[in-house]
């Protein structure tokens, strides 16, 4: 077994197989072989070509494999499908071009082109799994568009640098450069390797807190605010743990935080008052389950449904697309009306006059009907109609009924309701009063006759004037 794993061992060293995996991804200053050795010879040009047709090929089978397999959100393994649809395309062409490096080594040329493609292709793995990253941890917006965009142009001009072998230039720089924090001096390289850190662990950190949000939102067995609250716990934890993580790991003393720890507690003694009130005062609504999600309020006349809670405020939209946001120290200090506290369904009411010849007792029983008719009342209790009083044109009803979903609003319920009451009125022949009035004249004496003179003048005038604009006609 010995001879045989040496003699694997010797045809591994023979080959240059070890020496071949061993430099492939070593750093290199490119800028001179490319203009010396590709350029100015044909098999440089040969190589260039053969990496651009690498590139091509890949591309359009990478193309061609995700057209063919879509990824959908709502899959349970959606994100890791997503970065693999990302990483596909640098992972084929790392593949061909380190099978085509090797052919050509094993030919006796220089490699130069595929080498740098080589490099390259690892380079974009890791560029596109960290931007996976990022898109997974943060809300969709334009922002995040423009984060992946920077971060992406950011990563390729470090590449540049470090394979140009100006990146040791610029640290030796940064390094020279201290600035002293307290007791400690720290130097730019430092600070910035530190601020990168604490940037790459924290979007982790909101990765796995909003894969754990999903988890506890898609679980039906807790309560939705006991989910919320969980959320946001588990999210400051998780920041506040890539920060004392990130830390340590550049050499900086937590004691630093100190200094820092300071400066926050009289922010928050003086500006920040408000914005540490309204936190707290969120987990307390989300405790106490005094507001929930869905549930019909009134704030300050603006009535509305609750459609998210954050750490800052809440959000009322009411049925015409409005929103308001309030801050969530208004619900704990302040007198809020919740609607659906204890129940989700909402009362209605709809007045109908009818004439006072009318069945009251057919009209009531019609108004009770047309009611329980409609999809949206709730049938227990069932509606009730009542007598209200009686006006100066006809009598007053009114039909009360309980509606099941009042976040849909109430315009279109209320028109097929007084729709269908329009209708079965007319077909029992019950009347729709109008506005009726009758006016006496008390002082009952006839009209002197001469008041009719003047009316008389003016239309003998009139037809005199016909006349002879007819006489003048028939001249013409």
């Amino acid at each position: 077994m010995s001879d045989f794993s040496s003699t694997g061992n010797k045809l591994i060293e023979s080959s240059g197989i070890a020496d071949f995996f061993s430099g492939l991804f070593a750093r290199q200053e490119f800028a001179s072989q490319l203009l010396e050795r590709s350029f100015n010879n044909p098999i440089g040009w040969l190589e260039l070509g053969v990496v651009a047709a690498i590139m091509a090929f890949t591309f359009w089978l990478s193309a061609y494999w995700i057209k063919k397999h879509p990824v959908q959100e709502s899959n349970r393994w959606g994100f890791a499908r997503h970065i693999a649809q990302r990483i596909l395309w640098p992972i084929m062409m790392l593949i061909s071009a380190i099978v085509a490096l090797y052919i050509w080594n094993l030919n006796g040329y220089n490699a130069v082109w595929l080498q740098l493609l080589a490099m390259a292709s690892r380079w974009m793995i890791l560029i596109r799994f960290a931007l996976a990253v990022v898109h997974a941890a943060l809300p969709s917006s334009k922002f995040t568009d423009w984060l992946e965009r920077f971060l992406s142009a950011v990563l390729w001009f470090a590449f540049v640098l470090w394979v140009s072998g100006i990146d040791d230039i610029i640290i030796n720089g940064m390094k020279a450069l201290e600035f002293p924090i307290g007791s400690v001096r720290l130097n730019l390289f430092t600070i910035v390797t530190g601020i990168l850190w604490i940037v790459i662990l924290m979007v982790v950190a909101l990765w796995l807190a909003r894969f754990i949000d999903n988890r506890l939102m898609s679980s039906q067995r807790l309560d939705l605010n006991l989910r919320i609250v969980l959320s946001k716990v588990v999210k400051t934890v998780m920041v506040a743990l890539s920060v004392l993580i990130a830390l340590p790991l550049v050499g900086i003393d937590l004691t630093v935080l100190s200094v820092f720890g300071g400066a926050l507690g009289v922010g928050i003694g003086f500006g920040l008052q408000k914005v540490a009130s309204n936190y707290i005062s969120g987990f307390i609504i989300l405790g106490d389950r005094s507001i929930r999600p869905g549930d019909r309020l009134t704030v300050d006349n603006f009535t509305g449904y609750v459609t998210k809670i954050t750490s800052r405020f809440v959000v009322l939209s009411n049925t015409s697309g409005s929103e308001a946001l309030i801050p969530n120290e208004t619900f704990v200090t302040s007198t809020v009306i919740n609607e659906s506290y204890t129940n989700a369904s909402l009362r209605q009411s709809l007045n109908v006059q009818v004439g006072y010849n009318t069945d009251l007792a057919v009209a009531l029983k019609i108004l009770e009907e047309v009611a329980a008719e409609q999809e949206r009342v709730d049938a227990s209790p069932p509606p009730k109609a009542v007598i209200t009083g009686f006006g100066d044109n006809g009598i007053d009803l009114s039909i009360g009924f309980w509606v099941k979903d009042p976040e849909n609003g109430f315009v279109v319920l209320f028109s097929n309701i007084f729709f269908s009451i329009w209708k079965r009125f007319n077909e029992e022949g019950i009347e729709f009063p109008y506005p009726q009035r009758e006016v006496r004249i008390l002082n009952d004496q006839p009209l002197p006759e001469n008041l009719n003179l003047p009316i008389e003048a003016e239309q003998k005038s009139v037809q005199n004037q016909n006349a002879s604009e007819h006489t003048t006609r028939q001249h013409i």
